[in-house]
């Protein structure tokens, strides 16, 4: 169609009617003129292998606007579009006739703001969702009763204050350490790694990672790699409460567990007392019924054990020893004569043989004997011989030396043979005197020792008379008996 008749068409002259395909011919030509500028959020991606076009479509709160852009041009603009993607792009519109479809055909396509920053969010987490970190088995579980509780936030704001006081308030019992830390900015991703391991090192036994909400921006110091790395290494489980219940991350992401805000973080670890006494009597219940139960069993046991025979008739544990032992005496005393009586036979039967083999086997013997007795009677006087003369001098010797040696000892004996015969009693006896003694032996030196009746012994010189003793007096009273 001539430029004239459309000018013509315009300006609203009659003209005749065209036909479906002059009309899109006619837009497309009106379309295809028009460059535009335009940004918009990618919100579906059509990037089939062997297609010649990616095609796409971005959107914004009230329109959408379906795109194409030709493989070449998409792989010279190095961009990889995700959904969610903020794009900015350059291009015409085109009007695909046959179908009375219209796309943008972008001419150049790249990132723009907070698109850029979702993209390479979302490339981190495809990467290490494919290294296994995101996985579901490699989640922790929280502690029950946890004993000492870290927590990694920025030490002012209401966060912390909130977090503390959920703890204080649900579980006073744990021992909380806080690493504060700035959460946004630059370097605050490595003062959060640093946190993490300050606590762990402490000796935290679950971590709680939060920050209030935010900007996307804001959070970006939440979905760094190293950041996502240390919390996936932690040796303990790692809890995130970080910003609110739309906004993710991908510290949440590779966190054991993931709370949708810091204080919901802090009642997911922290068990409230109706909780506690909860399971403290669902554990008492189970403990007493595991008790009553292995009672029961311990106690059917121990009724079956006590119904065994061994129990009852202890003495039926020996009945086949005891039949064997009575058996054997049984053989053994009727074999013991036997044997006794067969050895016995034996020998006298050895005791006769030996009797007819004795004298047989001492007479060469005893022709053997009287030789060698003549011999040594030979021997022995021609040894004697000559040792006799030393023998006789040597005895000679001796005696001398004997007798002076005992001159000394035999004049000594002399002496104290002497002495005792002077001191012994016969020889008082014999001078005169006399020894009494009672029926027991005991001699008597004082009247004490006896009484008038009493029975005395008195040794005299040539023999003992038995006395009675008629009356007892001291030598005291004897005295002055005389002087009257």
């Amino acid at each position: 169609m001539a430029d004239e008749e459309i000018v013509a068409a315009t300006e609203g002259e009659a003209k005749p009617a065209l036909s479906v395909s002059a009309a899109m011919g006619l837009a497309k030509g009106a379309l295809e003129s028009v460059v535009v500028r335009l940004v918009g959020e990618v919100s579906e991606v059509n990037d089939k292998p062997g297609y010649k076009a990616v095609y796409f479509t971005v959107k914004d709160e009230k329109a959408a606007l379906p795109c194409m852009m030709w493989m070449n041009r998409y792989q010279a603009a190095g961009v990889s579009l995700a959904v969610g993607a903020l794009v900015e792009m350059t291009g015409r519109f085109s009007l695909y006739a046959a179908k009375g479809r219209m796309n943008f055909d972008v001419l150049t396509l790249t990132l723009a703001g907070e698109g850029q920053l979702r993209l390479q969010v979302a490339n981190l987490a495809r990467e290490l969702e494919a290294m296994g970190l995101m996985a579901p088995e490699r989640k922790r579980p929280l502690p029950v009763y946890p004993q000492v509780v870290g927590i990694v936030t920025s030490p002012r704001g209401s966060v912390i204050h909130d977090m503390l006081r959920t703890l204080r308030r649900r579980y006073p019992l744990a021992k909380v350490m806080v690493a504060g830390v700035p959460v946004e900015g630059p370097g605050a991703a490595d003062a959060m790694v640093d946190g993490l391991a300050k606590v762990v090192f402490a000796g935290a036994e679950l971590v709680l990672l939060g920050r209030g909400g935010g900007s996307f921006e804001d959070l970006m110091p939440f979905n760094d790699r190293r950041l996502a790395r240390t919390i996936a290494a932690c040796p303990v489980p790692v809890v995130t409460g970080i910003g609110h219940e739309p906004d993710t991350t991908i510290a949440d992401l590779v966190a054991d567990v993931r709370a949708s805000t810091p204080t919901a973080a802090a009642e997911a670890v922290a068990p409230t007392r109706k909780e506690t006494d909860g399971r403290l009597e669902s554990l008492g219940q189970r403990l007493g019924r595991g008790m009553e139960l292995k009672l029961t069993g311990a106690a059917r046991s121990v009724e079956r054990i006590a119904a065994l025979s061994l129990f009852r008739e202890p003495e039926r544990l020996f009945d086949t020893e005891a039949l064997a032992l009575d058996d054997l005496s049984d053989r053994l005393g009727r074999a013991l004569p036997d044997t006794l009586r067969e050895n016995r036979h034996r020998v006298g039967l050895l005791g006769e043989a030996l009797t007819r083999m004795l004298p047989g086997a001492l007479d060469r013997p005893a022709g053997q004997v009287s030789t060698a007795r003549a011999r040594l009677v030979a021997r022995g006087t021609t040894l004697t011989d000559r040792f006799a003369a030393p023998v006789l001098r040597d005895r000679g010797r001796l005696h001398s030396a004997g007798e002076r040696m005992t001159d000394h000892f035999r004049r000594s004996v002399a002496v104290n043979a002497a002495r005792l015969h002077d001191l012994s009693p016969l020889t008082v006896i014999g001078r005169g005197f006399s020894i009494a003694r009672t029926d027991e032996g005991a001699v008597v030196r004082s009247v004490d020792q006896v009484a008038p009746g009493a029975s005395l012994m008195v040794a005299v010189g040539d023999g003992e008379i038995d006395c009675t003793v008629d009356r007892c007096r001291r030598i005291d009273a004897a005295v002055e008996d005389w002087r009257e």
